[in-house]
């Protein structure tokens, strides 16, 4: 299955790709600046839903989101780690798994597409999802995400001031489900 770069997507994301054997990543897709899915994500802060931009530059000439680059406006690499520890700093397995994703925020050069990846391989090991990446066929399914689409409620650490949140970044079942998060992925691949 063909999956669109993500930075740190939603849980139908990996839902899906829970259940595939191979995964391929479409790195070649046209830059499309009004895609802001390819490195915006949503998080549960103290208020709410807060969504999180690495910031991007196009040089002239790019095309394609491997061409496109991490820009450093914003210092988003020293404000996305703060926003992180206090949106989920009290959640069970915060303190567990920031230090694995800290490298991700680095004021290092870096294509989108390579963030991207990185971040992905990341998950992918948190949540012992093996499957294998290989390059793009012709004909391989693509994932479409599913706009609305919803999933069963799972503990979250704030649900009790705001209600659950619903069409968060994986990061939010991560940090409060911790290894219980691949369980959570694998009910959602039964019967299927």
């Amino acid at each position: 299955m063909i999956f669109p770069l993500r930075l740190f997507p939603g849980i139908g994301y990996y839902a899906a790709m829970y259940g595939c054997h191979e995964v391929s990543f479409d790195t070649y897709a046209r830059y499309n600046k009004a895609d802001k899915d390819t490195h915006r994500f949503a998080i549960a802060d103290t208020r709410g839903l807060l969504r999180l931009t690495v910031p991007v530059s196009r040089p002239s000439g790019a095309w394609t989101w491997r061409e496109i680059n991490v820009s450093d406006h914003g210092r988003w690499w020293e404000t996305m780690p703060i926003a992180l520890e206090s949106a989920y700093g009290r959640t069970p397995y915060f303190e567990f798994y920031i230090d694995r994703l800290m490298p991700l925020f680095s004021p290092e050069p870096i294509a989108v597409s390579e963030l991207c990846l990185r971040a992905d391989k990341e998950v992918r090991r948190i949540l012992d999802i093996r499957a294998l990446i290989t390059d793009i066929t012709p004909g391989d399914a693509v994932y479409t995400e599913r706009a609305g689409q919803e999933f069963p409620p799972y503990w979250q650490v704030r649900a009790h001031e705001l209600g659950f949140i619903g069409g968060l970044s994986i990061l939010d079942l991560i940090f409060n489900l911790g290894p219980e998060a691949q369980l959570y992925l694998a009910r959602l691949n039964e019967g299927k």
